[in-house]
């Protein structure tokens, strides 16, 4: 197992671990602005890890955004990594590339161009896929009964899946932004389409939804005021409330059967028929 966590780098393979560092700190910025994105690459790196070398591993993404490649292809080097580039109806020509010049750092090994497909027909047979792996995409499909039908009737039958979704979001990617799932949503809509959730982490509490929304905000302001507010929040408040995060962020003390979850990962399965 490798990880870009202090203490935990493995140099078995350098070119995985640079590019999980350029996701870390470019893609995610885990480090100074989206800390809850840290529970998405542990995730990914976990399920490498326990993914057999015949596994196939297929995995939804915007690829559209960086020139079709792969983000995710780098960590899945001993498997059979399928990306599929979903593509987003009407798309205009200007939300195409825009992060084009990623894929220009030194540390970005994307290399791996996704086949493009819609959600309503994914390019693979009837249970052909043993890992499923949505990072970061539900909410930007239209048709999310067709995402889920797709999704189980790819899967093999012992097949696992993970999705990873942030509940609390601004509206980007407008007007491709068209809803919020909690855990136990997504729980009913897995087992409407014959899936089982088996987990779920949560990444975040209340003090990191205070970043994110700080982070929001700042680009409202007039630049000037950005720049000052901006240094304040990067070098002062963010940590404060990291700290915090850390030391209170699980549990409220005033209210039972509450959480504030800014993000988590959902595990699934399709069961053996009979299980």
């Amino acid at each position: 197992m490798w990880s870009s966590d202090p203490g935990l780098v493995s140099d078995e393979d350098d070119r995985l671990v640079r590019h999980l560092r350029f996701l870390e700190s470019h893609v995610f910025q885990i480090h100074t602005k989206w800390p809850h994105y840290r529970c998405l690459l542990r995730d990914l790196q976990e399920i490498s890890g326990q993914a057999a070398a015949s596994a196939t591993v297929a995995c939804l993404e915007r690829a559209f955004i960086f020139g079709g490649k792969s983000l995710f292809a780098a960590l899945f080097p001993h498997v059979n990594f399928c990306p599929v580039d979903v593509l987003l109806e009407e798309l205009p020509p200007d939300r195409i590339g825009y992060q084009l010049h990623w894929l220009e750092h030194p540390d970005c090994y994307a290399s791996i161009v996704a086949q493009e497909a819609y959600v309503s027909e994914l390019p693979f047979v009837d249970g052909e896929v043993d890992v499923l792996l949505v990072p970061n995409l539900v909410h930007h499909i239209r048709d999310q009964s067709a995402l889920f039908a797709e999704i189980a009737r790819v899967m093999k039958p012992g097949g696992r899946g993970f999705i990873f979704e942030t509940l609390l979001r601004e509206l980007h990617q407008v007007p491709f932004d068209f809803v919020r799932w909690t855990p136990w949503g997504f729980e009913e809509m897995l087992g409407t389409v014959g899936l089982r959730l088996t987990e779920w982490r949560p990444a975040g509490g209340p003090f990191e939804a205070i970043a994110y929304c700080w982070d929001q905000a700042l680009q409202y302001l007039p630049q000037a005021e950005r720049d000052v507010r901006s240094r304040w929040f990067r070098t002062e408040h963010f940590p404060e409330l990291m700290r915090l995060e850390a030391q209170f962020g699980r549990c409220n003390l005033e209210r039972e059967h509450t959480t504030f979850p800014v993000a988590y990962g959902i595990h699934f399965e399709k069961p053996v028929s009979g299980t």
